[in-house]
């Protein structure tokens, strides 16, 4: 909740020509502050409101409304690219109404990007093999309400009684634990062929708080929230940087970041490797029907 000031920043970064990388939730918040060459996001109009009024070098946008739009997103990455340096799974819900899903009924946090992950590995994979660093990233925005849960509840992750009574807050802090855990078997399986992963609280920012409007809130958001660019700062640290290319040197275990741009420590249960498989496997199973 308070960092120390950044001891990085985005007027640090290498030089970035020739790097194809991919933001999700790019319209918005920190998603907009990071997008650079894709922007995906699930709502059209609010991809439209960000084109006519683009902050970056936007030069195709994909609409990710539900899984058959993702695996589009991949073949139009197929088509139109060579390679892929970095992928930021960057889009998020933050306490969205308990019906809210997508259209395959699936909560979004995770299998969403589950998915995009999956289909994209084959290109970020071959991409590591000729990257000045051999290496290519996949960072995961978090957030720390991965710490109010201790585990996953299988039974919630899809839509039905018990994920309704679950409730709001402890599904969205459950769908950011398993950002973690997923980030961490990312790595594991793949570390190997090049691919770093990485997952991050990118800070507690205004852009998820813009509706508060009494005093008091007025007042929270000067003192504990921060700006959206700041929580950008994060993750452009862990997939633009040197630095961020041997994250997973440097934490084997649990490669999470803190603000900003620091190396901190996850809750230590999404270092569970059993439950981290069992996780991978039911998303798997999840897939298979789309």
């Amino acid at each position: 909740m308070f960092p120390p000031k950044p001891q990085w920043g985005v007027d640090q970064n290498p030089n970035l020509s020739g790097k194809v990388m991919i933001v999700t939730g790019g319209n918005a918040g920190i998603g907009k502050e990071t997008v650079r060459v894709y922007m995906a996001n699930r709502n059209a109009q609010r991809v439209q409101d960000a084109i006519e009024k683009p902050k970056g070098q936007t030069r195709k946008v994909a609409l990710l409304a539900d899984l058959h739009t993702k695996f589009r997103l991949s073949s139009l990455l197929m088509d139109k690219e060579d390679r892929l340096d970095v992928l930021f799974n960057s889009g998020g819900l933050m306490y969205p109404p308990v019906e809210q899903t997508t259209k395959d009924v699936y909560g979004t946090n995770v299998i969403s990007h589950f998915y995009l992950t999956q289909q994209l590995l084959p290109l970020l994979i071959e991409s590591a093999k000729t990257s000045s660093d051999e290496k290519a990233r996949v960072i995961n925005t978090s957030s720390m309400g991965h710490s109010f849960v201790s585990g996953i509840d299988f039974d919630t992750l899809r839509d039905g009684p018990k994920r309704i009574k679950a409730g709001t807050m402890k599904l969205y802090s459950q769908s950011k634990f398993a950002n973690v855990v997923f980030s961490n078997e990312l790595h594991r399986r793949y570390a190997g062929q090049g691919i770093v992963s990485v997952s991050l609280h990118p800070g507690t920012r205004r852009s998820r708080y813009k509706d508060l409007a009494n005093y008091a809130c007025s007042v929270i958001q000067k003192h504990l929230l921060y700006p959206a660019p700041m929580g950008a700062l994060t993750q452009l640290y862990a997939g633009t940087t040197p630095e961020g290319a041997n994250l997973g040197e440097l934490t084997p275990v649990t490669n999470y970041l803190i603000p900003w741009a620091r190396v901190g420590r996850a809750k230590k249960e999404t270092g569970d490797v059993e439950l981290a498989r069992k996780l991978w496997d039911w998303l798997e199973n999840a897939m298979r029907g789309v």
